[in-house]
């Protein structure tokens, strides 16, 4: 049964709205704990404590990230039965496993992350190093399984359908290991500590412009930039892998990438201007010859696919995911040419960049690396469109015909803007406690 426009757009919306103030956790379970055991490691061989007072702190800043998305992966749990439940009901003993193994990495990392944060100082200083490798493997891990999932959502397989839809001779081990997942794998990963990065050198860079510049805060700033500016220009290469891949398996999602209406030989690359639907174009944008034929296959004059070779019904809505996918790529160059500034002034003169203007930058660098982070999941979702399994499932046969969508989409707002002023409460809380605090005994 295919659901009214109404109910489509309200669990996109709230499915949406989930996802957006979820993916940035996931960022921080991904790298926050890998950057926190670092810092510890660097305190275990100096035995300098500026590095035990960042490492701890950081570590009340992960558990408190880590309680909220408890909630937050609660509630998209459940919105994938609630909103979706014909999805769920056809495709769920092909792609299960997933959620059921990342079940699995999330109480493992709750009990592990549990051990590390009460068990500074009451716990050998080894002991308490290794019990924190298990909270940055289960991070990995969750996160697998989910952007597996997703893979195969773009690159369906491990199953055949019956004559009348159903699915015959599901294979879960093929599904989740889908041969789509690994460049979406690799980019999240590294957006991962690209957003955490950025986001907690922000904070200090704040503070270092307001005058706070002892070790501590310059120990933070070198940790998370280095982190994140040696990500930065490989998430560019993976990027271009990405792009090669999408051209491959979904040229419509690249030619809506583009705004490329007919299949072109020699494709060029338009920047900027809008997709003009009833004229079939991108209009004041400014064009570069060749240039979309030779990032997407490395050759001038390949041929591109365009949005014609499909009827409209089966386009994605170009300008969302065009606008979105400029945004991405725009953000991810300017990161990692602020990424190479850092590094070039670190090997050259092993300090910070002196100017005020690199500090500024960093604290823009940490919001607009979230921009860039929710963009580039609007390209692979919006461009996805109008499937919700790639050319097998459609969206608007996947979801709910259920009441009172609007109410809950009320409710799901005020809950993250709850969640939202308790975190805030809490980090500001946790910030006024002077660092030589964490130093000082337990607690």
């Amino acid at each position: 049964m295919v659901a009214a426009a109404a109910d489509l757009l309200q669990a996109r919306q709230m499915q949406a709205l989930s996802l957006t103030v979820h993916i940035p956790i996931v960022c921080f379970g991904i790298a926050f704990p890998a950057m926190m055991l670092f810092v510890e490691g660097l305190y275990l061989r100096t035995g300098d404590a500026t590095y035990k007072a960042l490492a701890k702190r950081w570590s009340k800043v992960a558990v408190t990230l880590f309680a909220v998305g408890v909630v937050t992966g609660t509630i998209l749990s459940f919105e994938f039965g609630l909103l979706w439940p014909e999805f769920m009901a056809r495709f769920g003993e092909v792609f299960g496993i997933g959620f059921a193994l990342e079940g699995i990495s999330f109480f493992v990392e709750a009990i592990f992350i549990a051990i590390y944060v009460y068990g500074w100082d009451r716990l050998p200083k080894r002991t308490h190093f290794l019990t924190g490798i298990p909270v940055v493997l289960s991070g990995f891990a969750g996160s697998f399984n989910v952007i597996a999932v997703n893979g195969w959502m773009n690159d369906p397989t491990g199953f055949d359908l019956g004559p009348n839809g159903e699915v015959l001779d599901p294979q879960p081990w093929s599904a989740l290991l889908n041969s789509n997942m690994w460049h979406e794998l690799i980019h999240m990963y590294l957006a991962g500590y690209l957003v955490c990065g950025f986001i907690v050198a922000g904070v200090y860079a704040y503070a270092w412009l307001k005058g706070r510049r002892d070790r501590y805060h310059r120990t933070a700033l070198v940790v998370t930039l280095a982190f994140a500016s040696l990500v930065a220009p490989v998430q560019v290469i993976v990027g271009d892998w990405a792009g090669r891949t999408v051209a491959e398996r979904q040229p419509v999602k690249l030619a809506a990438m583009e705004g490329l209406q007919h299949t072109t030989t020699g494709a060029p690359f338009t920047l900027g201007g809008f997709y003009d639907e009833s004229r079939g174009e991108v209009r004041f944008g400014i064009e570069v010859p060749k240039m979309l034929s030779l990032l997407a296959k490395h050759d001038p004059n390949a041929t591109i696919t365009g949005l014609d070779s499909v009827p409209p019904a089966d386009r994605p809505p170009v300008n969302i995911v065009r606008y979105a996918f400029q945004t991405m790529a725009g953000i991810g160059t300017g990161l990692a040419l602020l990424g190479v500034w850092f590094i070039v002034t670190w090997y050259r003169k092993r300090r910070l960049p002196l100017s005020p203007w690199f500090f500024r930058l960093v604290m823009l660098a940490g919001p607009l690396s979230f921009v860039a982070l929710i963009a580039g999941w609007i390209v692979t979702e919006v461009g996805r469109q109008p499937w919700i399994v790639y050319q097998v499932m459609r969206t608007e046969a996947a979801v709910t015909n259920a009441n009172g969508l609007g109410v809950g989409y009320v409710v799901l707002i005020l809950v993250y803007i709850g969640l939202g002023a308790a975190v805030v409460w809490l980090l500001r809380r946790l910030a006024r406690k002077p660092p030589e605090t964490e130093v000082a005994g337990r607690g």
